[in-house]
């Protein structure tokens, strides 16, 4: 397989550790962990948006070295915020996704996600599902080799949770990689691999159904599977061991 994503020694100071990952072409890659656990601190230092040590290479190429022209086409990030201030149409919001103007990309990604009554919509006006599809479709635009997507599927109705993962998979038959993160854990099995971060580290990588049944995803998350659903992990009662 080609390798997309090389980083090496990649850390944020109180954030991020020193970490070491490899995303191969078409792979669709989950980042799970609790809150405060360091995914958006990850996705952003791969993204290059925040400064940080060590060396992000997508596709061979130094991300630090690409110019702002180059860069859309090697990653794009997808922030969890859906808030748009612009007044600005849906249409024009996708446009800024794209190095060059292309008004034959903009119509596929209108059609793709069925953005066709919002395109000339004021996008500050939208709701925050409809907001999130338009963001979606700006990052998605430049066909960038490797998405970095910060918790895609909130705030989308099950029909929209479901084509997303359509959309990427699609997207991942053309060699893109994603890494995405996610709070809904039962969406991981519709992925390749998947990532734990505690504390500002990668602490497993595993095949997806082996992650679900990991001790440390529910040491992570202080969650048991009871074998019809997850459970909240009690704390140990003190008085049991006197």
């Amino acid at each position: 397989m080609t390798s997309v994503l090389e980083a090496r020694d990649l850390s944020l100071a109180g954030r991020l550790q020193a970490t070491n990952l490899d995303l191969q072409a078409g792979e669709l890659v989950a980042l799970i962990g609790p809150n405060g656990g360091g995914k958006t601190s990850l996705l952003r230092a791969l993204a290059g948006i925040e400064a940080s040590s060590g060396t992000v290479r997508i596709c061979g190429e130094d991300l630090q070295g690409s110019g702002p022209a180059r860069r859309p086409y090697l990653t794009t990030f997808l922030p969890a915020s859906r808030d748009l201030a612009w007044p600005i149409s849906a249409y024009d919001v996708i446009a800024l996704g794209l190095p060059r103007p292309d008004s034959a990309r903009i119509s596929e990604l209108i059609e793709l996600l069925e953005l066709g009554p919002l395109a000339a919509r004021r996008a500050d006006q939208l709701s925050t599902g409809e907001r999130a599809r338009v963001l979606l479709a700006r990052a998605l635009a430049p066909k960038s080799k490797l998405l970095l997507l910060d918790e895609p599927l909130s705030n989308l109705d099950p029909y929209w949770m479901l084509r997303l993962i359509e959309i990427l998979r699609e997207a991942s038959t053309a060699g893109t990689a994603a890494l995405v993160a996610l709070h809904d854990i039962d969406r991981v099995m519709t992925f390749d691999r998947a990532l734990l971060m505690t504390g500002g580290s990668v602490t497993a990588d595993m095949p997806p159904a082996e992650m679900l049944r990991s001790a440390g995803l529910a040491d992570a998350f202080r969650i048991e599977w009871s074998g019809s659903g997850w459970t909240v992990r009690r704390p140990a009662d003190p008085q049991s061991s006197q």
